[in-house]
């Protein structure tokens, strides 16, 4: 389905947020109250959200009736696990971390047996980069440090574009088809650096449901990890969990809402989170593995919703690079619903996306 709605003005916020409920208790008949923690941070180099609806926990009362705030122990939790995972496994930068000691290696053919985590985050991700025929690469180490967004777009926009012969060269040392698994060791050829920041906030999700499934007082959740968001549960009052996608060319505006229920992964994917403009031309951080360049798919806004967040993350980025039509038979493959957004303002939704996204809420 194609529609089409507009905007003139670039936008450099959050790629979706969380609609979060006002309610703070909420009594159930005869049952524990569900008290709802609020809470927002930073980790993993964005914008935590989190609200979470927890039964019991309403403080402790004293003899004289005075009473102290329950500490919100869940929500401290999670930002842990946050910090843990890119400090021990994800993060490039991070001394210690398995990526980073992956790439300290990359001055000859790397061979390294991972923890059982990071193989299984290997194994799914090299799968999608198959389906996806290697528009979603995490081998583009080398390629990313080169392009710079992060620092690029902090320091506003201030930036030479790479060479021809620099990618070229950086292009060289990419390509997920090269490292292969022999028994549990991972080898990497010389020169090659992985960079999981693709799939990190959806991975992130996931760990986060793992969590919440452990701990029975948590009745309901929504926590959004920058643009990768998961819902749990159910809120107190049985409506729907709403997640607003950011319009990529309004900015404050909303493109429209989500309507969800029970546990759904979210993850946006677009050209205005991190980019600078040099000459008029717009550089954004989603490479093209097969280029070298920011990718010209001739989109500018990928939505999935699907039943894992490493999945919807991973294939937000793989459908952006490969544009509407293959997006669109990427996502349906997965059983995963998407929401493309054109640069001319066309929608280009699965039949399932159009049942639970509005327009403008």
């Amino acid at each position: 389905m194609k529609r089409n709605i507009w905007g003139s003005r670039d936008a450099r916020i959050p790629i979706a947020a969380v609609l979060l409920g006002l309610t703070c208790l909420v009594y159930g008949c005869g049952t524990a109250p569900v008290r709802q923690q609020s809470r927002v941070d930073t980790a993993m180099g964005t914008i935590v959200t989190q609200t979470l609806y927890v039964r019991g926990g309403s403080g402790t009362v004293y003899e004289n009736g005075e009473s102290e705030a329950a500490t919100d122990a869940e929500s401290i939790f999670i930002m842990q696990l946050l910090e843990e995972l890119e400090g021990r496994e994800l993060s490039w930068r991070a001394e210690g971390s398995e990526v980073a000691e992956i790439n300290a290696g990359a001055g000859g053919e790397v061979h390294v047996v991972p923890s059982s985590s990071l193989r299984e985050i290997l194994g799914q991700i090299w799968q999608i980069s198959a389906d996806s025929d290697g528009a979603l690469d995490v081998t583009l180490g080398r390629l990313s440090r080169l392009w710079n967004m992060d620092e690029l777009a902090a320091e506003g926009g201030q930036m030479s574009v790479p060479s021809i012969e620099q990618v070229r060269s950086a292009l060289e040392d990419t390509g997920y088809e090269r490292a292969r698994f022999s028994g549990d060791a991972l080898i990497l050829p010389a020169g090659m650096q992985l960079d999981l920041g693709a799939v990190g906030k959806g991975i992130a999700c996931d760990r986060v449901s793992a969590y919440l499934h452990s701990q029975p007082q948590i009745t309901g959740a929504v926590v959004a990890v920058g643009g990768s968001v998961v819902t749990y549960g159910q809120k107190p009052d049985g409506s729907p969990w709403k997640v607003a996608i950011i319009h990529p060319r309004e900015e404050g505006s909303y493109l429209g809402v989500l309507s969800l229920t029970g546990e759904q992964y979210v993850s946006t994917s677009g050209d205005y989170e991190r980019y600078v403009t040099v000459d008029g031309v717009r550089y954004h951080h989603i490479l093209d593995p097969a280029t070298g360049y920011p990718a010209r798919s001739g989109l500018c806004s990928v939505t999935i919703v699907c039943d894992g967040g490493l999945t919807a993350d991973a294939l937000s980025t793989a459908c952006f690079v490969l544009g509407p039509e293959r997006g669109i038979a990427l996502a349906e493959n997965y059983g995963a619903e998407a929401l493309l957004v054109s640069e001319d303002g066309a929608l280009h939704m699965t039949e399932g996306m159009k049942k639970i996204f509005s327009v403008g809420e």
